[in-house]
């Protein structure tokens, strides 16, 4: 069929739905929802025979519904109607949640039921479930749903006789969420209440508050088992960019704040440098950086920690929303540096369960007196990590991507000398959509070296997502496997501790010394970063602003105006054939 993406942006879940209807054999095209107009041109150019509906703040038009089936993807069980499904899904503490793909209709989100897919849910952050249940749950409703438009016989069930079907376990109709829903009351407030409250903001809008009396908005947030105090909400200690709060039975992290301004924009950023008057007399608690246990405790906050198993190191970096600022790139270089002069074997670069890594940290970049001075710096911190593990000859390296990567995450992890990722995740090889940003990395070494130089060409000019399967096949990555992370980390735990433990352990390590020495020869290093680094000055110092723009675009959630073309296939047939 010829379907037709109806969606705010081109969000993870947009872009693992288009990967797999296109893997079906779709035809598949997108359109921004910038307008009922637009939308309405979008229809008439491309005649889809169906619509898809992923990711929506409006309702679709009812002259494109009348016209053509418009499946709406709501993330909420059967019944459940209005804005806000997961965020109120969270605060209630419902163990159980789902998604719903619906028809729409004249009614929001009360169309006839096409398919429908439950989970349990976790304590994490709404972004965190949106990334991984609700989008592996989309993913199945949408697919059966779509298999059974496409049979011609399955008649979709009226909302009324889904809900009397599934009796008490229906959801209801409720109203966008407010800030006083979210209110934090300190005084009373446990740990556990607090971090429910931010857990159902994150992502999006957070959970407004006040400090040193300033208007916040909070985000990422980590529970905290040791530190306490009389206080709560008094901020009673700081760590790596994060502030600790008391509670009233503990305390909690809070890893980035945005201030509140009617005024202007304002940015999401490291709670500490929001703060930053404020900081001086605040403690300072230093992370541990090297720890020997089998796994880490989720009792308090750190960013970068090192875990050592008999003769396998296990490097895990987690960055709010896989953004990678200069300093983190510093300190990740360094722990990684660190766990390649102790005795492992082999070194697993673990990466967050949500992301791998995004590449350059463009909030902190548009934050920075002077943005260009700062992306170069943080530009030129990626490298230097990267150039750490490319040149690590002592030990083989593993790269295990649990999240999403995109631009330089993916360039990094290809640095490492075997990479393995969960079957969800979802790779974006490309800098192009930031502006025509041309990318460093070692990326002109890396990526041809991995899919050759005609792929490597593609995928980096067609701006378009990839999968892990996908990545397999033509060789970016070494394999994927399991969906649950539990399992993939004990599936990454069990190839790391036989290729340290391998017989042929010592033949690997040669191979990888002796690769290294012919390819700089062929080549250096030093040649591959100074001709991506001239590129890249231009893009940060050139007469051309579109990076800038890009950049500022995208950290201040500007909407969008037009669809780009390598998206909106629909507008490229159309300027094809009016030849221009």
């Amino acid at each position: 069929m010829n379907i037709l993406f109806l969606t705010h942006s081109f969000n993870s879940l947009a872009q693992r739905l288009f990967i797999e209807l296109t893997r079906c054999g779709h035809d598949v095209s997108l359109e921004f929802d910038i307008s009922d107009s637009i939308t309405e041109q979008a229809v008439e150019l491309y005649r889809p025979d169906l619509v898809i509906a992923p990711f929506l703040k409006r309702a679709i038009p009812e002259t494109v519904w009348r016209s053509v089936p418009c499946f709406v993807v709501h993330p909420g069980i059967v019944g459940d109607r209005g804005p806000s499904a997961l965020d109120w899904a969270l605060m209630h503490g419902y163990r159980e949640w789902g998604v719903t793909v619906l028809q729409a209709n004249s009614e929001m989100d009360a169309g006839d039921i096409w398919a429908y897919e439950t989970f349990l849910m976790r304590f994490a952050s709404k972004s965190s479930l949106y990334r991984h249940e609700v989008t592996e749950a989309a993913v199945n409703a949408v697919l059966t749903a779509v298999d059974r438009f496409l049979s011609g016989t399955y008649q979709p069930i009226p909302l009324a006789k889904a809900c009397q079907q599934l009796g008490n376990n229906h959801g209801r109709q409720h109203m966008l969420i407010r800030q006083m829903d979210r209110a934090i009351e300190w005084q009373q407030d446990d740990t556990h209440t607090v971090l429910k409250k931010i857990f159902a903001a994150d992502g999006f809008p957070g959970v407004l508050d006040s400090l040193y009396g300033a208007h916040f908005y909070l985000f990422d947030a980590w529970a905290e088992a040791a530190l306490h105090a009389d206080k709560p909400g008094a901020v009673i200690a700081q760590r790596q960019g994060a502030i600790c709060r008391a509670t009233v039975d503990g305390a909690v992290w809070i890893g980035h704040l945005k201030r509140k301004s009617d005024a202007e924009p304002t940015l999401k950023l490291p709670a500490t440098m929001a703060l930053s008057e404020y900081m001086a007399d605040v403690p300072v608690i230093p992370p541990e950086s090297l720890s020997t246990s089998d796994e880490r405790s989720d009792a308090t906050y750190r960013d970068i920690w090192f875990e050592q198993s008999n003769q396998v190191g296990y490097l895990h970096f987690v960055f709010y929303n896989g953004a990678m600022s200069s300093s983190q790139c510093e300190r990740l270089r360094e722990a990684y540096v660190m766990a390649s002069q102790s005795e492992v074997r082999v070194i697993v670069l673990m990466g967050g369960p949500d992301f791998w890594s995004n590449g350059i940290h463009l909030n902190l970049i548009e934050h920075a007196a002077s943005p260009a001075d700062e992306s170069w710096r943080n530009i030129n911190a990626m490298n230097d990590l990267v150039r750490a593990i490319i040149t690590n000859t002592r030990q083989l390296t593993l790269a295990a991507l649990q999240g999403n990567a995109g631009a330089g995450g993916v360039f990094l992890s290809l640095a490492a000398d075997r990479i393995y990722a969960r079957k969800s995740v979802i790779l974006n090889p490309h800098y192009k959509s930031m502006g025509n940003l041309y990318g460093s990395e070692y990326w002109t070494y890396l990526l041809p070296k991995r899919v050759g130089k005609k792929k490597a060409s593609e995928l980096t000019d067609n701006r378009l997502p990839i999968d892990a399967a996908d990545a397999q096949q033509i060789g970016l990555i070494d394999g994927c496997f399991e969906l649950n992370h539990a399992d993939f980390r004990e599936k990454i735990e069990q190839i790391a501790q036989q290729l340290a433990a391998g017989a042929d352990y010592a033949h690997l390590l040669t191979s990888k010394q002796q690769r290294r020495e012919r390819d700089e020869r062929e080549k250096p290093l030093d040649s591959y970063r100074a001709e991506e680094l001239q590129q890249m000055q231009l893009n940060f110092y050139g007469f051309d602003p579109s990076y800038h723009v890009a950049r500022y675009h995208f950290v201040f959630r500007i909407p969008h105006a037009w669809t780009p073309l390598y998206l909106a296939r629909h507008r490229q047939r159309c300027k094809r054939e009016l030849g221009e």
